[in-house]
């Protein structure tokens, strides 16, 4: 096991991982030292998949200084610093572990795991870790979309009063298609759940992100529409849920009402957030990620802000006001808070501990869905 102090000098990255999640990652370690030169710097050193062609043309492509296919090698290398991990939920565990036992600082994406075993054994090694100096986030990247960062300020200033009610819904539509082949999200020991890991981990964070709050018990329901799809040898038996629905209390008190789906014809990638409190309210939509919707200190109407001015969040180190920004840039943020952190020697955020709290929380969902909707009780850390 080797740990590395970063104190100046350049850090390398490896992503393991090369599809959607990987080439977005991509994008942001090749754009972070550009946009905060204060972060420290890194150096796009490998990026690692199974398909030795293909990932040696992705790599190219985003601006990898290498490629490989072991990651397990890759782990052993003293050129590497920092470890993200890019790849389908049912790895997630095994590469993070091993990447944190060989000190190397850790990025998972979300969902942090499959199981709860799983995300429990990657909270107790993540542990460990920080003892040592070894940190680790897990990326849920729309805490970085600065009007959602800017609500949050706005809720805990008080600037709503008391949150009362919550409605998330995050609704896509790429399997509403009956004909849409079978992929490895839509199998349970590959994906670990549907709908649910892949969208309502995002919401459920959101929840936590921006309320300051635990969910403490739900009453769910799951769906699964499309029972079977095409494989590549015949058809095969979707083991994961389309969609699914929950009614959440909150420590605070507040009533969440959340769904989301795979299955909603004609939205691509609709985030919608409403937050409703005693003196004010707050409206977000990630198809207009530069906008947020507020009413504030007890006013009786909505106003609509653009997000892209100077002291706004994450705003800094990018365009003249006015000039927008994109999802992309969600993931830029995350790097740089990751590596700020580093430089702190503090743990960034959030932490595997919040991946589990989510976790937690979506296994509370699949288990009131399984007994017909009955209140299950959310687990606390």
């Amino acid at each position: 096991m080797t740990t590395h102090a970063i104190t100046g000098r350049e850090l390398g990255v490896a992503v393991i991982g090369y599809a959607f999640m990987g080439k977005a990652h991509s994008h942001a370690w090749r754009n972070v030292a550009a946009l905060h030169p204060g972060a420290p710097g890194v150096r796009q050193q490998v990026l690692v998949g199974r398909d030795a062609d293909a990932v040696t043309v992705a790599a190219a492509q985003f601006g990898w200084a290498e490629s490989a296919t072991d990651w397990h090698a890759v782990l052993e290398r003293d050129d590497i610093d920092v470890v993200d991990v890019c790849v389908p939920g049912h790895l997630h565990a095994e590469v993070a572990i091993a990447a944190l036992e060989a000190g190397k600082h850790v990025i998972a994406e979300k969902p942090l795991a499959n199981t709860m075993a799983e995300a429990e054994k990657m909270v107790a090694t993540a542990q460990a870790a920080r003892e040592r100096g070894v940190h680790s986030m897990v990326g849920f990247n729309y805490r970085r979309v600065p009007a959602l960062a800017l609500a949050r300020q706005h809720v805990a200033a008080g600037r709503i009063g008391d949150v009362r009610q919550v409605r998330i819904a995050y609704l896509q539509d790429w399997l509403a298609d009956e004909a849409a082949p079978m992929v490895w999200r839509l199998r349970r020991e590959l994906a670990g759940s549907g709908a649910l890991g892949d969208l309502a981990s995002h919401a459920v964070d959101q929840v936590r992100f921006l309320l300051g709050q635990e969910v403490t018990g739900v009453n769910a329901l799951t769906e699964t529409f499309v029972t079977q799809r095409a494989g590549t040898s015949g058809p095969e038996d979707v083991t994961v849920d389309d969609a699914a629905w929950s009614t959440m209390r909150t420590s605070g008190g507040a009533v969440v009402s959340l769904e989301v789906t795979r299955m909603a014809t004609s939205r691509k990638n609709a985030l919608g957030i409403e937050v409703y409190g005693s003196t004010g309210a707050i409206r977000f939509d990630l198809e207009q990620l530069n906008q947020l919707d507020v009413c504030l200190d007890g006013a009786d109407a909505f106003s609509r802000v653009m997000v892209t001015e100077p002291g706004d969040p994450y705003i800094d180190g990018w365009w003249p006001p006015g000039h927008v920004l994109g999802w992309d840039a969600t993931f830029t943020h995350q790097a740089s808070d990751f590596l700020a952190a580093l430089a702190a020697e503090e743990e960034p955020t959030p932490s595997f501990e919040d991946g589990l709290a989510v976790q937690r929380v979506l296994a509370a969902i699949e288990a009131s869905a399984a007994q017909d909707g009955t209140h299950v009780r959310v687990e606390q850390i």
